[in-house]
């Protein structure tokens, strides 16, 4: 059997938009098997979705509110309660643009 499968939206605050931030995300989700997409949005944030399996889930949820890019400043992550799938909606992750 199986892990859980997570998913969650997120918002990431701070200096994320011209740092490479999407770039690192989708090479950190992919190192953790996550799949999802991010994307910048009009305000200034990195927006997206988050799934995955709950320890990777979780260590992804952490490296967006701790790390991200080299160059970025995180002032606050965002994420909305995880729901629990029972398949994943998508096949990797992805940057929307």
């Amino acid at each position: 059997m199986s892990s859980k499968i997570l998913a969650c939206d997120f918002e990431v605050f701070g200096v994320v938009q011209g740092v490479f931030f999407r770039k690192y995300t989708q090479k950190q989700a992919n190192s953790l098997g996550i799949r999802g997409w991010c994307m910048n949005t009009h305000g200034g944030t990195v927006k997206g979705q988050l799934e995955g399996e709950e320890k990777p889930f979780n260590e992804m949820k952490h490296w967006l509110q701790t790390k991200g890019s080299p160059s970025s400043r995180i002032e606050k992550a965002v994420f909305n309660v995880p729901k629990e799938l029972s398949s994943y909606s998508f096949k990797d992750f992805s940057i929307r643009r």
